[in-house]
């Protein structure tokens, strides 16, 4: 089918084509909320503005990731690409070298200073979504071991893995996957470290935008006993992993029979035709033929009991999830296992199974993880020191967020309502790449005029008809 053979190419004098066309809406979005004009009136970095400020060395490392660049090096093909200076407005951006040296700029209190920016805006765009938005906000807090391959950056050491590099702590929003603080830190730290401080934050965030309700989830690392009371003061919710303690296992052991009930997990998504015949799981039988040693889930059941922790002035509840294994080799049972998995939570209204589904839900951050670390690349790491890439990491990861606000702006009312909502929660928990090649990607052909800037597109996706109508929203300041 492929049999075009008599190809020509050439230039054209007067046609200027761009291959990143929706980079102009990442523009009118960062003007319209004002990130612009917040970053530049509360970092204060450069001395002088000649000729950049701080939100063109912020941008411009966002811009750079929406436009498939993954390192600082990549934004040498922009600077020497006219068509999309054109398409910014822009005379100019930093080379590659002059953007690190920003990254060195900073300090650990000029970090949070831009995260607590990036975030006041965000409560902007919170405001913009309907009452239901605002029924509860589920707090995730997750730690990623970041591999560098430098033997002279600072603040790097080796992980509980055996791997040379940094352990970023990730604190986010569930419900529409935004990462509200990231925190670099040294990689020999534990998961947990310095975790209560950025939770407190994001709590108080949530708070502040109007949230009825809020939920903390973390895994063992994160079940910081000494918080627990302070948290519950708050009349917020929380549902930690906690280890599987002796004492623990021993009150597990010791309960009635009667108190255990059957968990059963939901499907993971209901059949709208005929089901399908499985496949033969060649993996089983290649297990079973070499008589490999194999472990079998038989079933799980759920119980509960009260547990005050040694740092704890209250009683909480410990939901425990048994799990009934049976270790096998070949065709043979060796023998039966029981393993225990305990979640400590002040939830008392919801029942067992209902905070061991929600608990597991929260895996759903190493999406959120996986991201920011191979899809945005915000984890390269590229500066000498951890607070320089702490910076870059937080510059970086706002081309996710910038994704997120546009999905979360896009308008949801009309008699279309309800296909309006279902495209939104799709641009929402696009996977990064599929966001750019869908809304980013777009070929144009930019023309400067005296009075706007035109960006003409010449090809169609599905995602046009969304594109649009988000640019409808930008077009206008926005109203909460």
């Amino acid at each position: 089918m492929f049999s075009a053979s008599n190809i020509h190419y050439d230039i054209a004098d007067r046609t200027r084509g761009l291959a990143y066309g929706g980079i102009g809406a990442m523009q009118l979005l960062t003007k319209q909320t004002g990130l612009t004009k917040a970053i530049d009136g509360k970092l204060k970095l450069l001395k002088r503005h000649l000729p950049y400020f701080e939100s063109d060395h912020v941008l411009n490392i966002a811009y750079n990731i929406l436009c498939n660049g993954d390192c600082l090096e990549d934004i040498e093909r922009l600077r020497n690409d006219e068509v999309y200076l054109d398409a910014l407005g822009a005379e100019r951006i930093p080379d590659p070298t002059t953007s690190g040296d920003f990254c060195r700029r900073f300090s650990q209190a000029d970090v949070e200073t831009l995260m607590d920016t990036i975030n006041e805006i965000r409560l902007d765009v919170w405001r913009k979504q309907p009452d239901e938005f605002f029924e509860e906000a589920v707090i995730d807090a997750d730690g990623m071991i970041v591999e560098t391959t430098g033997e002279c950056k600072e603040g790097m050491n080796i992980s509980y893995k055996g791997i040379w590099g940094y352990h970023p702590l990730v604190v986010s929003l569930a419900n529409t996957a935004e990462p509200l603080y990231l925190v670099n830190r040294s990689g020999n730290c534990t998961s947990s470290e310095g975790a209560a401080k950025y939770i407190d934050w994001a709590m108080d965030l949530c708070d502040g935008a109007g949230f009825r309700k809020i939920l903390i989830r973390g895994d063992t690392d994160f079940s910081q006993t000494r918080y627990l009371d302070r948290w519950d003061s708050k009349r917020a919710r929380f549902i930690f992993g906690i280890n599987a303690m002796p004492n623990l296992i021993k009150i597990a052991d010791n309960l009635p029979d009667g108190l255990w009930s059957l968990f059963l997990r939901p499907a993971k998504y209901n059949l709208k035709t005929q089901p399908r015949t499985r496949p033969a799981n060649v993996k089983e039988q290649i297990v079973a033929e070499r008589e490999y040693k194999n472990i079998r889930l038989q079933s799980e059941n759920v119980a509960e009991f009260g547990y005050r922790p040694t740092k704890c002035s209250k009683t909480y509840r410990i939901v425990v999830l048994r799990k009934n294994l049976s270790v096998e080799r070949g065709e043979k049972v060796l023998f039966d296992d029981i393993r225990y998995f305990f979640y400590i939570t002040n939830d008392y209204r919801s029942s067992s199974a209902e905070i061991v589904h929600s608990a597991n839900q929260r895996c759903n951050q190493e999406n959120l993880n996986e991201q920011l670390k191979n899809g945005v690349k915000a984890m390269r790491m590229p500066v000498d020191n951890l607070v320089s890439n702490w910076a870059y990491m937080v510059m970086a990861s706002l081309a996710w967020t910038l994704k997120a606000w546009f999905a979360l702006l896009l308008p949801e009312k009309g008699r279309w309502k309800e296909k309006y909502k279902s495209e939104k929660q799709a641009v929402l928990k696009m996977e990064f790449k599929k966001f750019r090649n869908a809304i980013i990607a777009l070929p144009c052909q930019i023309i400067k005029t005296g009075r706007k800037i035109v960006c003409r597109l010449l090809s169609w996706n599905r995602w046009l008809v969304v594109f649009f109508r988000g640019l409808g929203i930008l077009r206008y300041p926005l109203r909460c």
